[in-house]
């Protein structure tokens, strides 16, 4: 592994003007790229002591062998040469765009004598001009046969245009009027062209002069009594009203916008993005990105507007990406360098570009629209690889393989604990067979030893073990089937491999308790956070799994589902605890009627939405009793209502109502209560 100091450039030698610089391994490969207003301040920061880097940081300086830059003369210049950079190298730590699928979008064929219309997949191609992408291909070939009445393009491919001029007759749609044959000469290439750019002009929204254009041909036609042309003018009218009606109004002032929005987690993230032209959405577009790196929703938007608008074609306006920069970008949250984008973007598109966070109205409708696309692409990204039974079979392979296992893990427990500063400690066992939750299955554990993770781990490996050799020693028969139940009992099959979530010492600790107990036929493993590593007993160094190995999601979706689980339980007991907490000083409240309301409730939440007559409903509550104790759970700043209290739509979080809180002076809390703050953040 190399160190950084060994290729720390010399003091003093890196200058302090904008540039790009690049990070290359030991075999020269480009592994990052980064621009900087500041060359030496930038990369003065990485050969900081490597033990207050960010662990991805951290990795990366360790895997690099050299580091170069190149200075240049504004920041734009700086965006440019990075988008190109990022492009021709693919360093491994910068964010990685790729389809989340492939969306079918309408092309047009710019770069022919005689364009034509088509569906179109796939990488997009110079001299080619995309509308959409859209849903479906059958929802182009719709818009396709509605507008070709109005613009008689060309659709077909070469070779039937080719035919077509070789036998002097067109095709079908030559002869029905949805295409101006000009592979037979009815229109020249100047004419179809220009029936190509109106085509064009409508799909990018200059849709009000082509209506009144057609309306005034119309009317003049009438008034010189050319009935039929103006009945045929009258029918394009309907089929332009037609299409515009398929797409809907989202922004009233016909704003030209492209709404951006994301999901993340750790790992990955999906982009969505809505293409607004004059007020409509004239396509829709989602990504999948692998965060190889930690980044933040501003660096997300950094690497979308470089890798979506970068590469303007000068001659056609349009990027590589296929998509023309348009007059505003309305994101989710700035990046750092705001003002530089919105320069770039101007440069490119060759007038003002606004980049902003819509705060209110339509715009910021449209946002929560994009954002909730955003979240659902997501889930189905998430739930397609986990319900795909190959990618299933072949993590479940490449663990066996990674772990060197003498058998693929059909069963896999994890277990994580959480806990706030050592207090309320809970843990969780979340199952997993054949790659797949089994919830039936999933146990929690109160821990009463263990005050760390690793106390508590070695505590709970150890209980759900010694069950184990407990109920195996019980069985009746190899199936593990409890003779007065008719069902298995509850810990009698053991897993192939025990996750934890953590790292060394946890693993270390879940090693220990399984050594002590004699266990020697279940292999663990932990996944640390942060790097993703996976740590073995034993072991001096992780296992480092690829990022878009089927093995790592599968061991990443175990440790979150065990996170979840945990957290909901220790939720629970921290709101009893609170509750605890908050009667214990209550006046005229003793332990039998604390306990009783305890019984009656169970949680804070519970008791505060009480009335004062299902209070009394307590045995030994009174209505004065009632009337303190409601004063004393109240949320702080509330007035003791007659009645159940209605949610305070401020303190919402998603489970309801914030369960924590710090009673006011005068609220009928006593000093001790008052000393209990607020607890935001779980640590597990």
């Amino acid at each position: 592994m190399p160190d950084p100091s060994s290729y720390r450039p010399a003091v003093g030698s890196i200058p302090e003007t904008p540039g790009v610089y690049r990070f290359r391994d030991p075999n020269g490969r480009v592994i990052y790229v980064g621009k900087a207003k500041s060359l030496r301040q930038r990369l003065n920061s990485y050969f900081a002591d490597i033990a207050g880097l960010h662990p991805r940081t951290r990795q990366m300086v360790t895997t690099a062998a050299s580091v170069e830059w190149t200075v240049v003369g504004t920041e734009v210049e700086a965006l440019q040469l990075e988008y190109n950079w990022i492009k021709e190298f693919d360093p491994r730590f910068n964010v990685r765009y790729r389809d989340d699928k492939s969306y079918p979008s309408l092309a047009v064929t710019l770069n022919e004598e005689f364009p034509r219309l088509q569906v179109m997949r796939g990488p997009k191609r110079k001299g080619v001009r995309y509308f959409g992408p859209y849903a479906h291909a059958w929802a182009i070939r719709e818009t396709l046969d509605t507008l070709t009445r109005v613009f008689p393009a060309r659709t077909c491919s070469n070779g039937v245009f080719t035919r077509a001029g070789q036998i002097g007759r067109p095709c079908l749609l030559g002869y029905i009027g949805k295409c101006a044959a000009p592979c037979v000469g009815r229109v020249s290439a100047v004419e179809h062209r220009a029936i190509v750019d109106d085509f064009c002009d409508f799909m990018a929204g200059r849709t009000d002069a082509m209506v009144k254009r057609l309306e005034r041909e119309m009317a003049e036609a009438a008034e010189a009594m050319e009935y039929e042309r103006a009945a045929r003018l009258r029918d394009d009218l309907g089929a332009l009203n037609r299409a515009m009606e398929k797409q809907a109004v989202v922004l009233g002032d016909g704003t030209d916008a492209d709404v951006v929005a994301f999901a993340q987690d750790d790992l990955e993230a999906a982009v969505q993005v809505f293409h607004v032209r004059g007020g409509r959405v004239r396509g829709q577009r989602g990504w999948i990105v692998d965060k190889v790196e930690e980044i933040g929703t501003g660096e997300l938007v950094e690497q979308f507007l470089l890798q979506v608008y970068g590469g303007i074609d000068e001659a056609t306006g349009v990027s590589e990406a296929g998509e023309t920069v348009p007059r505003e970008v309305l994101v989710p949250e700035l990046p750092a360098d705001a003002d530089v984008y919105e320069e770039l973007l101007s440069e490119l598109r060759g007038s003002r570009v606004s980049l902003r966070v819509p705060q209110r109205g339509d715009k910021r409708s449209l946002l929560e629209t994009v954002e909730r696309n955003a979240k659902e692409a997501f889930v189905r990204h998430r739930v397609k690889r986990s319900s795909d039974l190959t990618a299933r079979s072949l993590a479940l392979a490449e663990l066996q393989e990674a772990l060197e296992l003498p058998e693929a893990p059909l069963r896999i427990e994890c277990i994580d604990v959480s806990h706030v500063q050592g207090t309320n400690v809970v843990a969780s066992m979340v199952v997993f067979e054949d790659g797949l939750a089994k919830k039936a299955d999933y146990r929690r554990f109160s821990v009463t030893h263990g005050t760390d993770d690793t106390a508590a781990m070695a505590e709970v490996v150890r209980r759900r073990f010694a069950r184990h050799l407990k109920e195996e020693a019980d069985r009746r028969d190899d199936q593990g089937i409890a003779a007065e139940e008719g069902r298995p009992r509850r810990f009698a099959y053991p897993p192939n491999l025990l996750v934890v979530d953590g790292g060394a010492p946890q693993v270390a600790a879940a090693a220990r308790s399984l050594d002590e107990l004699g266990v020697v036929d279940v292999a663990v493993c932990g996944l640390a956070k942060r790097m993703e590593e996976v740590w073995l007993p034993g072991e001096s160094d992780p296992v480092i799994l690829p990022r878009t190995s089927e093995a790592l999601y599968l061991l990443q979706r175990v440790r979150d589902e065990a996170h979840r689980f945990a957290i909901t339980y220790h939720r629970q007991k921290r709101s009893a605890s609170m509750l605890v907490s908050l009667l214990d000083d209550v006046p005229g409240l003793g332990d039998t009627r604390r306990k009783a309301l305890m019984k009656r409730f169970g949680s804070l939440k519970r008791l505060r939405a009480a009335s004062l007559e299902e209070l009394m409903e307590v045995p030994g509550i009174g209505r004065r009793t009632a009337e303190v104790v409601r004063a004393a759970v109240a949320e702080p700043g509330e007035a003791t209502p007659a009645g159940p209290p209605e949610p305070d739509e401020s303190t919402l979080g998603p489970d309801g109502p914030a369960e924590l809180g710090t009673p006011q002076p005068g609220a009928g809390a006593t000093a001790e209560v008052g000393r209990v703050a607020p607890v935001r953040g779980v640590a597990s």
